[in-house]
């Protein structure tokens, strides 16, 4: 991933940035590495600060309309205080971690349709510039992609991902968004669930993994939201039986709307206390050693939405590459109002 632009606010003859993020895949909570290489432009320039922005699309459903913009959720300050001299060329190594709650991006190599992006910008001598945009690929952590594998097992298949504002109740978010992972149901809760939305908030010692369900009326009940947390930790992820522990989840899930009755959706970004459960996710199946991580057919089904019949990565390629350019856009409107 390569960003470069010519300062536009010291003319020509500024310098230049050019900054290359070390290949292999980053997760959320992990580094990201790189360096940032400048060229001097035809003066001296004092470098007083180097910065890389870590910024998302994300939809605002709050209000009347549904909207999407661009929202920066990190910054890292990489180098500055220091002389660039006339041509000269100079690199800079850096070393971020992302925040535990980034977004993932891809699973197996498939992309979820969230656009995520860096970019670098350099002050000098007070003047400021936003560097160009470039896509952030993120992959799962160990136990997201264990529960995400075991939802495929089961019959789940991928609709659609993306990043709602607002915050998740009950819980330690520190984002100003978080990820919704859509699910059409397995055939053995067709009956019950129209869709699952699966969220995961991660932390430095365990996950919440939010699951939703968009429940189906019946003759003499009607439809609604049901929704309930649990809770993992990051270690032992390959002596856990997820298939029962995942499915034992969703049978709660389903099973709450009986017990408590049908209640409201959570609204835009806030899930409210009805039928709000905390679980310790060690308390729902037993765990055995499985010879380690399955990845069958199952992957397919629940990243390419075989079940569903919904084809996953229509925001890869060139689609991706639109949609980032649009959020640099976003971000050149912003500064132009300021």
């Amino acid at each position: 991933m390569v960003f470069k632009r010519l300062l536009g606010s010291l003319g020509v003859g500024g310098p230049t940035v050019d900054t290359v993020l070390d290949p292999g895949p980053v997760h959320p909570g992990g580094p990201l590495t790189g360096q940032v290489h400048l060229r001097g432009g035809t003066a001296d320039f004092e470098i007083e600060q180097i910065t890389l922005e870590l910024v998302a699309r994300v939809e605002d459903e709050r209000g009347e309309e549904e909207r999407e913009g661009v929202v920066l959720f990190d910054r890292f300050t990489v180098g500055g205080g220091f002389r660039l001299a006339e041509g000269e060329h100079r690199s800079l190594p850096f070393t971020a971690h992302l925040p535990w709650e980034t977004p993932i991006t891809e699973l197996y190599g498939q992309p979820l349709g969230i656009i995520l992006g860096v970019r670098t910008g350099l002050e000098i001598a007070g003047a400021k510039d936003k560097g160009d945009l470039d896509q952030l690929t993120v992959n799962p952590l160990p136990v997201q992609e264990a529960v995400l594998e075991a939802l495929g097992q089961l019959g789940f298949g991928f609709k659609s991902a993306d990043l709602e504002l607002g915050h998740v109740g009950g819980t330690g978010q520190r984002l100003p968004f978080y990820q919704e992972i859509e699910l059409a149901p397995a055939p053995q809760y067709a009956h019950a669930i129209n869709e699952l939305e699966v969220t995961f908030l991660a932390n430095p010692g365990g996950m919440d993994v939010v699951l939703e369900a968009d429940k189906r009326g019946g003759l003499f009940s009607s439809g609604g939201d049901a929704l309930t947390l649990f809770t993992v930790g990051h270690e032992g992820v390959e002596h856990r039986d997820w298939n029962t522990e995942v499915d034992a989840w969703i049978r709660s899930l389903v099973e709450r709307r009986a017990a408590h009755g049908s209640h409201g959706s959570y609204g835009h970004g806030e899930y409210g206390a009805p039928g709000y459960g905390h679980h310790d996710g060690h308390g729902h199946a037993d765990h055995h050693h499985d010879g380690g991580r399955r990845s069958g057919p199952s992957t397919a089904a629940i990243v390419g939405g075989v079940a569903a019949g919904v084809a996953v990565g229509v925001v890869g390629g060139m689609v991706a590459a639109e949609v980032v350019d649009e959020i640099g856009d976003a971000f050149e409107d912003e500064e132009d109002e300021d």
